[in-house]
């Protein structure tokens, strides 16, 4: 019986990282790297016990940089009697450094939420993945928690161009999507060389070289509007590599270079919806004020034309102060807003009027 030579199936980032931190979770003296890269889901399918897993190991490292990033505290432990060797170094994610804090509850109706929240993920029994993973940890000795290994995601957090754009990277093929520029009513076809996905600010990013300008452009993922096409063209990605640079951290030091160059002065009405969450994502802590009154708040941006729709949406409860261009932005919004609602009355009032003069 001839054994199939088929490539092993496709699993999505969002779920290796998540089997990744869960794996971290379960083991209270964490794991090596080749426990990891042999056990965890997203992992294991291309896992050589005898071959060379460079690349493998390169996508571990980028992998550990993600989660880090995304505020979960993963440490690594070296062994001590093999100081030095980073083969034997252990990875894992003490359970307490995050668990949620004690003072945190939750109201009975939160609880409802969460509790669908979580039978949408899966929650309270052993996928299949996780089956195969738990049994092959322990036959390597390692002691890890059903409960915690149990979780079997099934949510799709990225846009639908992600997963395309991540298989090209790997392939080194050259994509064409349309993408919609603000102001445009009409999407255009690019054909991009496709170099790094970033994430920043909590949207994600590529970049890569747009083949019609001949140049580096960013692209945000919200704005392609429809497939992207793998096409059979490739490229050698390091004509474009600057000294070494890695593309990721290249485009991440312009993206942040951009945010902290971008500044808005708004006030927000205290005790309001907008005064909570634009506290919180972009202040330190909820602005403080007596509710009901204007409070001052400084906002860092990349993107002026999605910080105008996010502001927008709060209505009165967000005055634009500066720049004028974010001002007339925010307004140019409202206004939009008030004639799509206005419009069918006053038409409909115009007609009762026609009917009545004649």
């Amino acid at each position: 019986m001839s054994r199939s030579s088929s490539s092993p199936a496709r699993v999505p980032v969002e779920e290796r990282l998540f089997s990744l931190v869960l794996a971290l979770l379960a083991t209270e003296n964490g794991l090596t790297k080749s426990e990891i890269l042999s056990t965890v889901q997203g992992y294991r399918q291309r896992y050589e016990p005898h071959g060379d897993n460079s690349s493998l190991e390169r996508q571990f490292e980028r992998d550990k940089d993600d989660i880090r990033e995304l505020g979960v505290p993963l440490e690594t432990v070296e062994a001590p009697e093999a100081s030095g060797n980073n083969q034997l170094l252990r990875y894992r994610i003490p359970k307490g450094a995050y668990d949620l804090p004690a003072d945190v509850s939750f109201s009975p109706e939160e609880l409802t939420l969460l509790g669908l929240a979580a039978a949408v993920w899966r929650e309270g029994s052993l996928s299949g993945e996780s089956r195969r993973a738990l049994m092959k940890l322990r036959s390597l000795g390692v002691e890890a928690d059903d409960p915690v290994v149990g979780y079997a995601p099934r949510l799709r957090v990225r846009e639908s161009a992600f997963e395309p754009l991540s298989q090209a990277l790997e392939r080194h093929a050259m994509v064409q999507f349309p993408y919609l520029k603000p102001g445009e009513s009409a999407s255009r076809q690019r054909t991009v060389a496709p170099l790094s996905l970033v994430q920043h600010q909590g949207r994600w990013h590529l970049q890569g070289i747009d083949q019609d300008a001949n140049g580096s452009r960013t692209f945000l993922l919200s704005r392609i509007v429809g497939p992207v096409r793998l096409t059979s063209r490739v490229f050698d990605p390091e004509q474009y590599r600057v000294d070494g640079e890695a593309f990721a951290e290249r485009a991440l030091l312009e993206l942040e270079r951009i945010w902290e160059s971008n500044v808005a002065e708004i006030e927000v009405t205290a005790g309001t919806d907008a005064a909570t969450r634009l506290g919180k994502r972009y202040g330190d802590a909820v602005p403080v004020g007596a509710e009901g009154e204007p409070v001052r708040l400084t906002v860092n941006f990349s993107d002026i034309n999605i910080l105008a729709d996010q502001l927008a949406s709060f209505g009165p409860e967000v005055l634009v102060l500066s720049p004028p261009e974010l001002r007339e932005q925010v307004l140019q919004r409202l206004q939009a807003t008030v004639a799509a609602h206005t419009a069918p009355a006053d038409a409909a009032q115009g007609q009762r009027g026609e009917a009545h003069d004649g």
